[in-house]
């Protein structure tokens, strides 16, 4: 299975393609919501995701989830980890809220 993209890229890569052609109704409401939520550059999003990713215990698509939503407390981190079936301790918390803060 491929690496899920972030929104930042999906919204680099529509923006590219509309300044080609006229986008049909879903790209064009893709493109929308991604530039609405879209908070960081491709750039800040790539080096989010090379850090993220080098954690032991987030894997690419956690890392893609973390980078797009950019979650600011426990909670938030622990309700995307609850589907996973996975238990953060509290220094892992903190390691991916301070990476995340660095990076925001």
């Amino acid at each position: 299975m491929p690496d899920p993209v972030p929104v930042t890229e999906v919204k680099k890569l529509l923006t590219e393609e509309a300044a080609l052609r006229t986008l049909p109704r879903e790209a064009l409401l893709a493109q929308s919501h991604a530039e609405l939520f879209a908070r960081l550059t491709p750039e800040q999003t790539e080096k989010l995701l090379k850090e993220l990713r080098e954690l032991p215990y987030v894997d690419a698509a956690m890392a893609t989830k973390l980078a797009d939503l950019l979650p600011q407390y426990p909670e938030e981190i622990r309700l995307l980890y609850a589907k996973e079936r996975m238990l953060l301790d509290e220094t892992q918390l903190a390691k991916l809220l301070e990476i995340i803060a660095q990076n925001r």
